[in-house]
């Protein structure tokens, strides 16, 4: 499975086709699915393309992808730096509708974060399954500890430079996999900035959910600048080969 990442923490003018606005998260989103992706991961923005938990723009955004595209999984993010504190961050969230109203099939949860478990007990008495992000072994250990990885949708094993420990990013993901041990749910493995093409072959060769977009890199595996989200999403197809397409039926 191929997740496309469209968006991320990216500011406006990173990348010119870059998706901040509902109807281009929509036109991504049906051209990335095209190429491949079964899935898709925003960042919802305001009129200024800042990230933005605020329901009414986090509706907007999953209401024009489902209509561009219906079909096609949306996970949105609700990563800290967004609004200002946990608390701010957990009551926006809890504005969010469910599902059939509106609101996101799933959100990511990162577990390094303050506040991640009650964050995801909010998401679920919604209707939103989880997606638990897992940056370090120090996260996984406490992601573990909990009874958490039998209520997620997912776990994203993410190897972050500067952030998740190691020198190149499949030593990162191999300690953050020992970290986890055999886990009942699926298992998403990828890299960001140098770290995505080398983790991603990986990741694939080892079984793994994989996922590819503007969020995690902006270049080919040649180092050439991607022109598009669908782009990634394609030449991830050609590394990997035989991953499911577009369009599949919505979980019922």
């Amino acid at each position: 499975m191929i997740q496309a990442c469209l968006n991320g923490s990216r500011r406006p003018g990173t990348h010119p086709r870059l998706p901040l606005t509902p109807a281009q998260l929509a036109e991504a989103t049906l051209s990335s699915a095209t190429a491949g992706a079964a899935m898709v991961h925003v960042h919802p923005r305001d009129e200024r393309g800042l990230e933005t938990l605020d329901p009414h723009e986090v509706v907007a955004a999953v209401g024009a992808i489902r209509e561009r595209a219906p079909g096609v999984r949306v996970s949105v993010t609700t990563r800290d730096g967004i609004a200002g504190t946990s608390h701010e961050k957990l009551a926006l969230v809890q504005a969010w509708p469910g599902p059939e109203l509106g609101g996101p099939d799933c959100a990511s949860v990162n577990w390094h974060e303050d506040g991640a478990a009650e964050l995801a007990r909010t998401l679920v008495t919604r209707g939103i399954t989880v997606e638990a992000g897992i940056w370090t072994p120090q996260a996984a250990t406490r992601f573990v500890a909990t009874h958490w990885p039998w209520q997620v949708e997912r776990i994203l094993v993410e190897a972050v430079p500067g952030t998740s420990r190691g020198s190149t990013g499949r030593w990162a993901v191999e300690r953050i996999l020992a970290a986890l041990g055999m886990l009942p749910a699926q298992v998403l493995v990828h890299g960001a900035d140098v770290w995505t093409w080398p983790v991603l072959r990986w990741a694939r060769s080892a079984g793994y959910a994989i996922r590819i977009g503007l969020e995690d890199t902006l270049v080919l595996p040649s180092g050439r600048e991607a022109h598009d989200n669908a782009a990634l999403v394609e030449a991830a197809r050609q590394e990997v080969g035989g991953v499911a397409t577009w369009p599949l039926r919505r979980p019922t």
